[in-house]
């Protein structure tokens, strides 16, 4: 073995990542949308549940999130190593070697749905076990590179949350568990195409093709007021089946009214201030919305 490879590889052994690098793996700040859509899925599921029980739930939820995020990290080093908002990653950074993040997700996720299936029940953990694989298996390794309709289909593992919530109260899926998934599913384009549009260079340059690099902004943009078009009504719907009040409903309107109102501006004017507006407010309105139905079951009232 050549001196430069043997340097190499000790250099990797020689990795001590911190605690703080583990906790970047996680992804945190898409852990935390991703457990409170699953705690109000737990909260909006008819039946009881004990305390202790729905907070396993949630954190078997959270843990399972933070494994799919690891793997992608591992899987992903590559991309991450090129584009400017991943290059601080730890395994892209030099603080940690891929091997570590791999074992590190794949213990997590393995124990996250060993403990629902023992502390909370088979569908839910069921659930989460498919969750995880289609998030590594179906969008990181398959749909990222292949298409720019990655983000549509496999946006999909970040609406599962509230579903598996409500599987873990009530055992199955049911009507409620579907329509927050399809909130979230539809939520899901616009809000990262926004990111896209303002991040087009780092995805041409890390050859991932998102909607904008291959489609171009103009087509981007109409698929954008598309998806927030579908997205407005969705958000009204519990207030529609009864699982959220006429409080509720109104309030869904108004944040719907913005989404489309803030679409319909970047549609006609096209910049990356836009773009950059949209794109926060999305996640504003999500949030919104998510603690709206919360605050909707837990008191009666908005």
């Amino acid at each position: 073995m050549s001196d430069i490879a043997t340097s190499s590889l000790t250099a990797v052994r020689d990795i001590e990542p911190g605690v703080r690098d583990f906790v970047a793996l996680l992804k945190p700040r898409v852990m935390s949308l991703v457990v409170f859509s699953g705690a109000v899925g737990v909260a909006l599921a008819p039946g009881d549940i004990h305390p202790v029980i729905a907070m396993v739930a949630i954190l078997c939820i959270a843990v399972g999130a933070g494994a799919s995020g690891a793997i992608n990290m591992w899987f992903d080093s590559d991309i991450d190593a090129v584009m400017a908002r991943t290059q601080s990653r730890p395994i892209p950074a030099g603080r940690m070697p891929r091997d570590a993040a791999l074992a590190f997700g794949c213990i997590l996720a393995a124990g996250s749905v060993g403990l629902m299936a023992v502390a909370v029940n088979f569908a839910a953990a069921g659930l989460l076990a498919f969750t995880i694989l289609f998030y590594v298996l179906v969008y990181t390794m398959w749909l990222k590179r292949l298409t720019p309709q990655n983000i549509v289909i496999g946006g999909a593992a970040g609406a599962f949350p509230p579903m598996i919530g409500w599987a873990a109260v009530t055992g199955d899926i049911g009507l409620g568990g579907v329509v927050l998934f399809l909130i979230i599913f539809f939520w899901t384009p616009p809000h990262f195409w926004a990111l896209a549009l303002y991040r087009c260079g780092d995805y041409a340059k890390a050859g991932v093709p998102m909607l904008p690099v291959v489609a171009g902004r103009d087509e981007t943009r109409k698929q954008i007021l598309i998806y927030s078009l579908i997205v407005a009504p969705l958000g009204v719907v519990p207030a529609v089946m009864g699982l959220a009040s006429l409080y509720y409903g109104g309030f869904a309107a108004l944040l719907g009214l913005g989404f489309v109102g803030l679409a319909a501006r970047l549609y006609r004017s096209d910049s990356d201030r836009h773009a950059k507006g949209l794109f926060g407010f999305s996640i504003l309105y999500l949030f919104l919305l998510l603690a709206g139905l919360l605050v909707d079951h837990s008191v009666g009232i908005l």
